[in-house]
């Protein structure tokens, strides 16, 4: 491994790493509701739920909002990157889920600026314009730092679903070899989730995961909750 690769793979891991302070922990996506509706109740129910919400739900979305946004960045296309951004900023179901998003991206893009800036990031962020979510945060500190898309979708997405994972875990419960399990199963449809948001245009984006979307919003009114979305 050359030097370069090995730097991009150390910061890759870094970044999408359940250490790098993000705040992710404090998230749940609506998986909270679900379990108190008694939607998810076991591993089964859980992975079923993911499953949804990675291909036909924000975990797509999300990708194509990164892939499109390191594209735009690396090339300098920064109209492009500001109309990405401002597309993603408002492709959130509910006014929690645009929290978990906007938060986690500040912090990521805070984060990295302190401990791994690089010339062009500071020009990459100002011309976003506003808010700039987790997917696109990911996907213009990776291009700063030119590190190849197809790893970065996979890492990313593989990171999302983790931290919804650990969610379950800790409101099904489950115990820690089940969810490793869980994450196993689901590494086909990371996989192929990950290819179709590589190819996919910004046309394709879409949702059909309305159980899921329905859960982060009656989330904002739950009585007794542990987490923020």
């Amino acid at each position: 491994m050359r030097a370069a690769e090995a730097a991009a793979l150390y910061r890759l891991m870094t970044w999408l790493s359940p250490s790098f302070p993000v705040g992710a922990f404090s998230y749940s996506s609506g998986i909270e509701w679900a379990v108190e509706a008694g939607d998810i109740a076991d591993a089964a129910s859980l992975q079923a739920w993911l499953t949804s919400m990675l291909t036909d739900g924000g975990g797509f979305c999300d990708g194509v909002f990164l892939a499109h946004a390191q594209r735009a960045a690396s090339a300098g296309d920064e109209p492009a990157l500001a109309g990405i951004a401002e597309l993603a900023s408002v492709f959130t179901a509910s006014r929690e889920r645009h929290l978990e998003t906007s938060m986690q991206g500040r912090a990521f893009v805070e984060v990295a600026r302190a401990a791994w800036n690089c010339a062009s990031l500071d020009r990459l962020i100002a011309s976003c314009g506003g808010a700039i979510v987790y997917p696109i945060a990911v996907g213009i500190v990776s291009a700063a730092h030119t590190i190849p898309l197809e790893p970065v979708v996979h890492a990313f997405l593989h990171a999302v679903v983790s931290n919804w994972i650990s969610a379950g875990a800790r409101l099904v419960p489950l115990g820690q070899t089940e969810c490793q399990r869980l994450l196993a199963r689901l590494e086909p449809a990371v996989t192929a989730t990950a290819g179709r948001a590589l190819n996919a245009s910004l046309d394709n984006l879409g949702s059909a995961t309305f159980r899921a979307d329905l859960a982060g919003i009656r989330h904002e009114t739950q009585y007794t909750r542990l987490f923020r979305s």
